[in-house]
C-alpha cells in the first residue's frame, strides 16, 4: 500500500441513495482474486450496454468524470452485501475518496483497509458540493487525511472523523499486518522481558 498523501482533485457525482455492492462490482465478477481488471468492471450495469459499449450519459463515461479521484455519492453508500472486491473496483479505477452522508459499516471497514477513504459529510455540505460541481464540472476538493479536512471549491473546510487505527495504518502506507511487524522490536522486547514459567501437575 501506497501512504495516504493530501491531494486535491475534481469530483465524480452520482447522486443517488442507498448504492450496494453489487451495483458497485456485479456478483459475476467476483471468482477473481486479483484486483487487476476490476476497475473496468466498476460500475459495469450502468456503465455499458448489453454489447458492452459505454454508456455516453453516465459520469465515468463522461469527460469530467475520466480523472476523478474522489467519488460524490448519495446516501447509505455501500449497503448490501460484504464484498471486498467493491472497494478493489473503485480504487482500481483510481478513487482514493468517496463523498457521502453516510456508509454502509461493513462497506467502511473495506475500504480503509483497502487505502480508499470514506468522508462523512453534513447533509447541508453534501447538498452544497453537488450544487458546485453541477455548476462547475471541474470543481475540485482538496483531502486531508492528516488533519481530517474536506476544503470544498470555495475553500470552506469541513472537518470529518475517521477511526485512528486505520487513519495511522492509511497515512503509513500499511495494512494491519504490515503494522503489527513494524512492531517487532518492541514485541520482541516485551517477550524477553516476561518471566518464564512453567505449569507442572501435582503429583
Amino acid at each position: 500500500m501506497e501512504k495516504f498523501t493530501t491531494f486535491t482533485s475534481r469530483m465524480a457525482p452520482l447522486p443517488i441513495d442507498n448504492i450496494d455492492t453489487d451495483q458497485i462490482i456485479p456478483a459475476r465478477f467476483l471468482k477473481t482474486t486479483s484486483k487487476a481488471g476490476l476497475g473496468d468492471q466498476l460500475f459495469c450495469d450502468w456503465r455499458y450496454d448489453e454489447n458492452g459499449n459505454p454508456k455516453a450519459d453516465f459520469i465515468l463515461n463522461r469527460p469530467e468524470g475520466h480523472a476523478a479521484q474522489v467519488l460524490l455519492a448519495g446516501d447509505n453508500f455501500g449497503c448490501g452485501s460484504s464484498r471486498e472486491h467493491a472497494p478493489w473496483a473503485l480504487t482500481q479505477y483510481g478513487f482514493r475518496a468517496v463523498i457521502s452522508t453516510s456508509f454502509a459499516d461493513i462497506f467502511r471497514g473495506n475500504a480503509l483497509k483497502n487505502s480508499l477513504l470514506p468522508i462523512v459529510v453534513p447533509p447541508d455540505a453534501h447538498k452544497k458540493l453537488f450544487a458546485m460541481v453541477e455548476k462547475n464540472p471541474e470543481a475540485t476538493v482538496t483531502v486531508d487525511l492528516e488533519d481530517e479536512e474536506l476544503t470544498l471549491p470555495d475553500d470552506s473546510v469541513v472537518k470529518f472523523t475517521i477511526d485512528q487505527f486505520a487513519k495511522t495504518c492509511m497515512l503509513e502506507g500499511v495494512d494491519e499486518l504490515g503494522y503489527i511487524l513494524q512492531q517487532e522490536a518492541a514485541i520482541a522486547a516485551y517477550e524477553a522481558g516476561r518471566p518464564l514459567t512453567v505449569n507442572t501437575l501435582a503429583s
